[in-house]
């Protein structure tokens, strides 16, 4: 429990509805206060905050922290990624619980929620859906219940591993209509990834040069309309999530133009980083850009941040999963073992800012609502989390826009031993950031905790998931956030 005060003096705040020059007062783990010339109680601590913006913690709605994958298990942990995650100005994740084929899902979320007992800042996790019976309908009741779960990951990829057919994909999103809750979607058509793996394969292309080739834009749009095609008509919400390109893009902006409630997210990555690293000599290199939807061509990546502009796509990810080099070695003469993963928790908002708001393609309220405030109102967590408001949490990062970093496996926090942004410059940067009033990094040093993280409940929205409210809705909803 954290019951010190801390004023925030002197700078620019900014929250996705605008800005204004203004203090923050915290007291204890919430926002007391905002406004100007605001007086601090005797001993409270006083951050100079003039010449810097004051933002809202981000918020990163994909990560996978300690996860069994591809025979291997990330090189990240809760504690060590949420101690990243603040080093860049990111003070909640929301990972996953991926069941196995036929575990219990809450056997599955119970495992996860233990090791993320650990973490340095504030966690919750959507529940994958892998396969289906009676069970897992009633499981999905008592998680939404019981368990502050209000969104289910379902994977169209992975054949023979953790891929949804169709039957799974309506039963699931029937239910979750019946719930309240909100379906997300890994789109790639698996059955097709598979055929085509083998057949690169077949022909003699063993590296990393492989895995692009396997997984073509067109199996991505695919099976994002789909998705979004299900949804439409059984009348559900969908959130797709690691758009890469202008396939699936083009289905949510069509879907989004007939009314229908689909959100997109895109990685940070995939803005950034084209497919050309597929072609590096070194293996080593090319290999840890391995991830799934591969990286795109520039074309790709110019349709993505106009989609971000546009709002097409409401949130910015990371989909963190790291695996070290001798991990990804694993598939060292067969793309298709190659560990799916990246960095990125740390670099997500420095990127986005350099090459967002510093090339005037989104402002700084707009940089908001894509890094916290549309996850926040889209996962039911607004307001406590996605702004500065009085009773909001208290997170909150001093943003420095002048201060430069450059990414860098030697001097990042991520637990990996290669950084896919190595080199690049940022400008604009977090100078102190806090969890729930906590300063958790400062002066280019972390403060964190083990355990401070706590799990934030995401109620369902049962009322809300209509048939005609989704087609004439605005707004994402918001509902009364019982405590984490």
């Amino acid at each position: 429990m954290n019951d010190k005060s801390t004023l925030i003096r002197g700078g620019t705040v900014v929250t996705a509805d605008g800005e204004a020059r203004a203090d923050v007062l915290v007291v204890g783990e919430r926002v007391a206060a905002v406004g100007p010339g605001l007086e601090a109680p005797t001993g409270t601590e006083v951050i100079d905050a003039g010449g810097a913006f004051v933002l809202p913690g981000g918020i990163d709605p994909h990560t996978h922290m300690q996860l069994p994958f591809m025979g291997t298990v990330t090189s990240e942990d809760f504690f060590t990624g949420t101690s990243a995650a603040v080093a860049g100005g990111t003070t909640t994740i929301i990972d996953f619980a991926i069941p196995n084929p036929k575990q219990p899902l809450l056997d599955a979320l119970r495992t996860w929620r233990g090791w993320a007992e650990r973490s340095a800042a504030d966690y919750s996790f959507h529940v994958a859906i892998t396969w289906w019976d009676d069970s897992v309908s009633a499981e999905m009741g008592t998680l939404c219940r019981d368990y502050g779960v209000n969104s289910f990951k379902h994977f169209s990829a992975y054949k023979n591993a953790i891929m949804c057919d169709d039957e799974v994909l309506v039963n699931s999103f029937l239910r979750a209509k019946e719930l309240g809750a909100l379906c997300t979607v890994h789109a790639e058509n698996g059955e097709l990834v598979y055929r085509l793996q083998q057949a690169i394969y077949d022909q003699g292309i063993r590296g990393p040069e492989g895995h692009p080739l396997s997984r073509p834009p067109e199996v991505e749009g695919e099976a994002a309309n789909r998705a979004i095609r299900i949804a439409e008509v059984l009348g559900v919400p969908l959130y797709v999530v690691h758009t890469s390109c202008q396939d699936a893009l083009d289905a949510i902006a069509r879907a989004k133009l007939e009314g229908q409630r689909v959100f997109g997210e895109v990685l940070s990555q995939h803005l950034v980083i084209d497919e050309s690293v597929y072609r590096d000599p070194d293996w080593n290199r090319a290999a840890h850009y391995v991830m799934s939807p591969p990286f795109r061509s520039k074309e790709h990546q110019a349709a993505l941040w106009r989609g971000l502009q546009a709002g097409v796509l409401q949130t910015t990810a990371t989909d963190h999963c790291c695996f070290c080099t001798d991990q990804k070695r694993a598939g060292y003469g067969d793309f298709r073992k190659i560990p799916n993963g990246t960095n990125g928790v740390e670099d997500r908002l420095a990127v986005l800012w350099t090459h967002g708001v510093r090339t005037g393609r989104l402002t700084p309220s707009e940089f908001v609502a894509a890094t916290s405030a549309n996850a926040a109102k889209i996962f039911n967590i607004y307001p406590r989390k996605g702004t500065i408001a009085p009773g909001s949490d208290a997170d909150l990062v001093v943003w420095d826009p002048a201060k430069t970093r450059v990414l860098s496996a030697k001097t990042h926090h991520q637990r990996i031993d290669f950084n896919i942004y190595e080199g690049m410059e940022t400008i604009g940067n977090p100078a102190v950031t806090l969890s729930r009033g906590r300063v958790v990094w400062r002066d280019d040093q972390l403060q964190t905790v083990e355990g401070w993280g706590r799990h934030v409940d995401r109620p369902c929205w049962a009322p809300f998931w209509t048939a005609q409210n989704l087609r004439n809705a605005r707004t994402a909803p918001t509902a009364v956030v019982r405590e984490g």
